[in-house]
């Protein structure tokens, strides 16, 4: 009895994620403001409506190889972190600081930044239309937008949990909202917009990459169990499942989605809107054009909730492993959230949100995430040769890691002379790590910078009410 009390009162963080709520993370970091955004992107790049459904389809693939990937990779490495422990556990510790210095600098806030834009330009739309809604305007309700989910995740994960699984409905919602009326338009014989959907004079091959990245940029959330890992209830089971069911839900709805895009909507519409599931409903179905742009917000809103939720623990288990201050592996003795490392995020974003181009910052954050993406599931493979002796409850036939990693290396190296601008930007804030990783993590501290950082940690720590974790939980 004593000792179950002293755990209930113990700080560390509760498995309190469940199956319906790893799927439902799942498809609520997935169906965000992609699907709503990139048609366009992937079009733009692709030439034709034949070959963009074609890329759709491949990044659904692909995306599902790489899901796997990661399931393997939650059972074998029984951390949280994602991305970040993968690489730690298998490459060693310079690969892993580069991509948190990358994550944390570029791709993160620049992915908030895009989906929180789409929020606020989609909450917007109704009341300013037919005209486009301020900028200023649409700034001001996705940093508050933003900050509401911030919030909400320094106060309790079960609430953040259960807002996912609802605004998970809401996603499914929205998305049956356009695939009914376009299903049905399709059966009443509206198939002018397909008609040479394959034409290769349009395509530009070099310019693939980017319609991939636009794509997967969708796809991107199907490895979120991965940064929960610890919060997991009944993990070996329940990742791998989790995973297969959301990807291939995601799937099957991204591509009834394109094609109701497509019943209702030229190629000339597609790339001229600024909101293309708004542009759909104001032709497909006019009753409901104050409705989807609410529920196109809200499914932004569950997938900036979900990032917020799984990036943190990034820097929680960074902070805990010695690469990022020891501040961020703490936890508030009430609340039992990663305050600290919950709260980080808050300062790269708002100024993101403030002076970004959504579509620049899309290509800009693409190249570094896909980059260590590839680095992760190469790992997989490390692992495996390393450690032939472990048995994994879940394993992806080799060639699965093995043609993931590649498509995934060969489209970073691509992306270089599609977009050399935004790919520099991205390249350069990666090996901007390197001096820092030399100078920080492996050169020791000196007694002075030692004896600040112990002040520093233990006035935001008073301030803050936040204790190192008490209980191991892997």
């Amino acid at each position: 009895m004593g000792k179950h009390k002293k755990k209930e009162e113990a700080v560390f963080l509760r498995k309190k994620i469940t199956l319906l709520r790893a799927f439902s993370l799942l498809i609520g970091s997935m169906v965000g403001s992609g699907i709503f955004i990139s048609p366009k992107g992937v079009l733009k790049n692709s030439g034709t409506v034949g070959f963009s459904l074609v890329v759709w389809f491949a990044c659904g693939l692909l995306s599902m190889f790489g899901a796997l990937c990661y399931a393997e990779l939650g059972t074998r490495i029984t951390k949280s972190g994602g991305h970040y422990i993968y690489i730690l556990e298998t490459l060693g510790p310079l690969p892993s600081f580069l991509f948190l210095w990358a994550e944390f600098f570029a791709i993160r806030p620049a992915n908030s930044a895009v989906v929180s834009l789409a929020f606020g330009r989609y909450l917007l739309e109704p009341f300013f239309a037919p005209c486009a809604a301020p900028v200023p305007a649409v700034k001001l309700i996705s940093l508050l937008g933003y900050y509401a989910v911030l919030t909400l995740n320094s106060w309790s994960v079960t609430w953040s949990a259960r807002l996912q699984t609802a605004l998970s409905i809401v996603k499914l919602l929205a998305l049956m909202l356009i695939i009914v009326p376009g299903m049905m338009l399709l059966a009443q014989g509206h198939t002018k917009n397909f008609q040479d959907a394959f034409d290769r004079q349009s395509l530009v091959p070099d310019k693939l990459p980017l319609a991939f990245y636009a794509g997967m940029f969708a796809y991107s959330g199907w490895f979120q169990t991965s940064f929960v890992r610890e919060e997991l209830v009944r993990p070996e089971r329940n990742i791998p499942l989790a995973v297969i069911v959301s990807v291939i839900t995601v799937i099957v709805g991204y591509m009834l989605t394109n094609i109701s895009y497509y019943t209702a909507l030229g190629t000339q519409d597609v790339l001229a809107s600024p909101a293309v599931a708004v542009s759909f409903v104001q032709q497909a179905c006019t009753n409901l054009i104050s409705v989807v742009p609410v529920l196109v917000a809200l499914s932004c809103f569950g997938t900036m909730n979900g990032g917020i939720l799984t990036f943190s623990r990034t820097l929680f288990v960074a902070s805990r492993e010695g690469q990022w201050p020891p501040l961020f592996s703490m936890i508030h003795i009430r609340r039992h959230t990663p305050l600290p490392a919950v709260m980080l995020m808050f300062p790269l974003v708002t100024a993101m949100v403030c002076i970004g181009d959504i579509y620049h910052l899309l290509n800009f954050f693409s190249f570094s995430r896909w980059l260590f993406i590839g680095l992760a599931t190469l790992g997989l493979i490390v692992h495996r040769y390393r450690h032939p002796e472990l048995q994994s409850p879940f394993k992806v036939p080799l060639f699965v890691p093995v043609s993931f990693t590649i498509i995934c290396l060969f489209t970073v190296a691509m992306s270089i002379y599609s977009d050399p601008v935004n790919i520099s930007i991205g390249c350069t804030m990666v090996l901007s790590g390197f001096p820092v990783y030399y100078l920080v993590i492996q050169r020791k501290m000196s007694n002075r910078c030692h004896r600040l950082l112990y002040y520093l940690t233990h006035k935001l720590q008073l301030l803050l009410e936040v204790v190192q974790q008490e209980i191991k939980t892997y």
